[in-house]
């Protein structure tokens, strides 16, 4: 099932429903994707589910080597007081990632919390969006695309992550940096929005903007939940691994191989 199809009642997604259940083993992205082929009457014991997943280990190590130095010096560059709540955006800029209604949630939080910040990383066809709101909102900073280090220390900095639109592996850095990342239901996610668990590791709203706003705020001025959930992540970041998708690949093989001959 592709989650972002434009035409879920095509004959691409059709087709695909034909075959599903006339392999002999099935490799999940993700257990979204191993639930839809069990309901499909696919037998449980024929199904990997392997935890999609990217090398995370040269983003761990940027992680690690931000000094406090270069944090201080990027919330100056920002202007942002000490204490003052920062979002983070980072990722490609299109229409699937609602710009729109991440700066009107924005506009909400900022209204009443003077202090915060967002920065927003990445560009992309709809980067005209977030030039536009500059103009008038000192305090929404764009970076453009950061990579390495750089990337690192803005996620170190942050709070949380502001990404109400799609939501794909990019989740997987939220987990690492132990910095929550905050989506919408309603957004034409990728499979791995599955391993985003609402008040968990990460808040999933329902509804428009001010909802979004709200639970952000919420989530700012309660510390002890707050970091409840970076917790979570960072303890999530040790299971959404590289190196464990590819143990649950290899014993999918063995054991479908090993299966009986009809």
């Amino acid at each position: 099932m592709n989650f972002q199809s434009d035409a879920p009642g095509g004959l691409r997604e059709k087709w695909k429903q034909m075959m599903l259940t006339r392999v002999d083993w099935w490799f999940a992205y993700t257990e979204t994707t191993a639930e839809i082929v069990r309901r499909a009457g696919y037998p449980q014991e024929r199904i990997t589910c392997l935890d999609n997943a990217i090398d995370n280990e040269a983003f761990e190590r940027d992680l690690a080597s931000v000094t406090d130095a270069h944090l201080w010096a990027m919330r100056a560059e920002i202007d942002a007081p000490v204490g003052a709540p920062v979002g983070l955006f980072c990722g490609s800029l299109y229409p699937d990632k609602r710009l729109d209604y991440m700066i009107e949630a924005a506009d909400r939080i900022h209204a009443a919390l003077p202090a915060f910040r967002l920065v927003v990383i990445g560009d992309g066809p709809s980067a005209g969006e977030i030039r536009t709101a500059m103009e008038t909102r000192p305090w929404l900073k764009w970076q453009g695309v950061r990579k390495g280090l750089e990337k690192a220390a803005w996620f170190r900095l942050a709070d949380v992550v502001i990404n109400p639109g799609a939501v794909g592996l990019h989740v997987l850095d939220s987990f690492c940096s132990g910095t929550p990342m905050i989506t919408t239901v309603e957004s034409r996610h990728g499979p791995e929005v599955a391993y985003l668990k609402d008040g968990v590791n990460g808040l999933v709203v329902r509804g428009e903007a001010s909802r979004y706003a709200d639970a952000v705020i919420a989530l700012f001025n309660d510390r002890e939940k707050l970091d409840a959930i970076k917790q979570a992540a960072l303890r999530d970041a040790q299971h959404y691994t590289l190196d464990n998708m590819v143990k649950r690949f290899a014993d999918g093989i063995a054991r479908c191989v090993a299966m009986p001959k009809k």
